[in-house]
C-alpha cells in the first residue's frame, strides 16, 4: 500500500511510519503532487493546494483521497464519484482556531456594543456566535440551509460587523468544471455571495471579514465599496491584488485554522478514514497539551497586526510566510 501525503501536513508522516511500517508514505511539497507521482499511489493526502481532478487522477491507483482542511472545493468530487474514488474531508478539525482568529480581529476593534452577523452557522459560525456572546456583541445569524436566522439582506442592513463562515460553491473552478457540492450548496451557491449589491446594502463603515474561502467575497466590490475589511482567504491566492492587500484593515495569509490542535484533528481524522478502509490499527495521535507549544502568545501579542504588517511588507512571500507560520 501507498500513501502520497502533502509534507506540510503536520504529525501524519512520522506517525504512520512509526504504527503502520507496511505502510509506504512519501511526503511531497504540493507542487510535487502531479500525475506520474500519484500513478502508483493507493491513497492521497493533501491540502487546497492540490487540486484533485481528472488530470491529476486519470489511470492511478488512487482509491481515497483524503483532504487535512474543512473545504473541499479543490477535490472534482464529481469526477471522483464516477470513477469509484472515495474521498474525505476534515468538517470541524480547526473550528475553534478560526474562531480564535476571529476573536483576535475582535480585539483590535475594542467596541463591544456593535452588531455582529455571522453568515453561515456550521461547526466555526456557531463557535464565533457563542464568542461574541461572551464579549458582548450583539448577534444575528444566517444560514439558508440550516433555516437559521435572517435573510441576508437583514444582515447587511443591521450588522456593523458581517463575518463569513461558509464553504465555497457555485463557480467555475480554474479546470473549467463546475464544483459538484452537496445540494444544499447547489441551492445556495456562496461565490461571490458578498458582492456589489450586498455591500451597497451594508451599513456605512461596516467591517467585512472573510476567513472562509476566497471566492466568497467578490475583493474588486470590496476594495472601491469604501468598507473597512480583515481577509485571511484571497481570490487566486497565492496571487494577492496588491490593491486588495494595501487597503485591508488587517490581513493574513490563509492562517486563521492553523492551530496545533487544529492540524492535529485533521491527521487524527484522515488516520481513521485511511484505517477504516484499509483495515489497519487505529493510530491515535498525541493531544496538543503533550507536547511543547510552539507558538508563545505573549511574544507575538497581538499576533494578526503583526502577521498583517508581515504580509503587506512581503506580499510576495505569500506562501513561505503561510508554510513557516509558527503553529498557536
Amino acid at each position: 500500500m501507498k500513501i502520497i501525503a502533502d509534507q506540510h501536513i503536520p504529525f501524519l508522516v512520522e506517525a504512520v511510519q512509526r504504527e503502520w511500517p507496511e505502510v509506504d508514505i512519501i511526503p511531497m511539497k504540493p507542487e510535487e503532487i502531479d500525475h506520474a507521482a500519484v500513478r502508483d499511489a493507493d491513497v492521497l493526502v493533501v491540502r487546497t493546494r492540490t487540486q484533485v481532478n481528472k488530470d491529476l487522477l486519470e489511470g492511478s491507483n488512487v482509491q481515497l483521497v483524503c483532504t487535512a482542511t474543512i473545504g473541499y472545493d479543490h477535490i472534482d468530487t464529481a469526477y471522483c464519484a464516477s470513477h469509484g474514488v472515495q474521498w474525505m474531508s476534515c468538517p470541524g478539525c480547526n473550528a475553534q482556531a478560526v474562531c480564535d482568529y476571529i476573536e483576535e480581529a475582535l480585539e483590535e476593534i475594542q467596541n463591544s456594543s456593535l452588531t455582529i452577523g455571522i453568515v453561515g452557522v456550521g461547526h466555526v459560525g456557531s463557535l464565533v456566535a457563542k464568542m461574541a456572546e461572551r464579549k458582548g456583541y450583539s448577534v444575528i445569524l444566517n444560514d439558508p440551509p440550516k433555516g437559521i436566522g435572517v435573510p441576508l439582506d437583514q444582515i447587511a442592513e443591521k450588522c456593523d460587523i458581517i463575518t463569513f463562515h461558509v464553504p465555497l460553491a457555485g463557480r467555475d473552478n480554474a479546470q473549467g468544471t463546475m464544483h459538484k457540492a452537496p445540494f444544499t450548496m447547489h441551492n445556495y451557491p456562496t461565490y461571490h455571495l458578498c458582492d456589489e449589491a450586498f455591500l451597497a446594502k451594508c451599513k456605512p463603515g461596516a467591517l467585512i471579514i472573510n476567513a472562509a474561502r476566497g471566492g466568497v467575497v467578490d475583493e474588486e466590490a470590496l476594495l472601491h465599496s469604501g468598507h473597512p475589511y480583515i481577509l485571511d482567504t484571497w481570490e487566486n491566492e497565492p496571487e494577492l491584488n496588491p490593491e486588495v492587500l494595501r487597503h485591508a484593515f488587517l490581513a493574513s495569509m490563509h492562517i486563521a485554522g492553523y492551530s496545533e490542535e487544529g492540524k492535529r484533528n485533521a491527521s487524527q481524522m484522515c488516520l481513521d478514514g485511511i484505517a477504516k478502509k484499509y483495515e489497519l490499527p487505529p493510530i491515535v495521535l498525541s493531544r496538543p497539551s503533550d507536547r511543547p507549544t510552539t507558538f508563545d502568545l505573549k511574544k507575538h501579542e497581538p499576533w494578526l497586526a503583526e502577521i498583517s504588517r508581515q504580509l503587506k511588507a512581503h506580499p510576495e512571500q505569500f506562501e513561505q510566510l503561510r508554510k513557516n507560520y509558527p503553529l498557536r
